[in-house]
C-alpha cells in the first residue's frame, strides 16, 4: 500500500466528514487527531466569549471580532476580524478550508499550515504587495481556499449560510 493511496483514503474520509456525513466522525478526528490545535482554539474561544457574537459555520464555530486584522483558523475555531463579515463569504470559506486541514493534518497543522501562515501573514505582506502576489500564493493558503469551497459551497445560485 502506498502513501500516495494512504493520503486519498484520509482525504476521502476527512472531506466525508467535513462535508457534514457523518458529523460525529468529524468531531471525533478534530478531538483526537486534532486535540492540540483544537485546546489553543477553544482558549481563545473562552476568552473572547461572551464580547463578541459567536455563529455557526459548518462544523465550525466562528468567533466575529471587532477589527480588520483578518481570519484564524484553530481547528473548528474560526475567529474573523473584518467589518462587515457577512459580506465577505470567501473568507468564510477560506478559514473552514484550514480547519478541514485540521482535521487531517492533526498535530502536524502547526508545521504544516500555521507556521508558514503567520509568517507568509506578517512578514511578507509588503514583499507581497510590491510583487502583486495574491494572498493565495503560498501552498497552504491555496489548499485551504480550494478546500473551502470545496466543502462549504452552497450549491450554485445559493447564497453561502453564514450562521446569521
Amino acid at each position: 500500500m502506498g502513501v500516495a493511496f494512504v493520503m486519498q483514503k484520509i482525504e476521502c474520509a476527512a472531506g466525508r466528514a467535513a462535508a457534514g456525513w457523518p458529523r460525529a466522525l468529524f468531531y471525533l478526528i478534530q478531538f483526537t487527531w486534532g486535540l492540540p490545535v483544537n485546546l489553543v482554539g477553544l482558549a481563545v474561544f473562552l476568552c473572547c466569549r461572551g464580547r463578541c457574537p459567536v455563529r455557526r459555520f459548518h462544523n465550525g464555530i466562528v468567533t466575529l471580532l471587532p477589527g480588520n486584522r483578518g481570519g484564524l483558523s484553530l481547528g473548528i475555531f474560526l475567529f474573523l476580524s473584518v467589518p462587515n463579515a457577512d459580506e465577505h463569504p470567501a473568507l468564510w470559506a477560506h478559514e473552514y478550508g484550514h480547519t478541514i486541514q485540521c482535521l487531517l493534518l492533526g498535530p502536524l497543522y502547526w508545521p504544516v499550515v500555521a507556521l508558514p501562515s503567520l509568517i507568509w501573514c506578517h512578514c511578507f505582506a509588503g514583499w507581497r504587495s510590491r510583487r502583486g502576489l495574491p494572498y493565495d500564493a503560498l501552498y497552504c493558503e491555496r489548499w485551504a481556499t480550494a478546500w473551502g469551497r470545496r466543502w462549504s459551497s452552497p450549491p450554485p445560485g445559493e447564497r453561502p449560510d453564514l450562521g446569521a
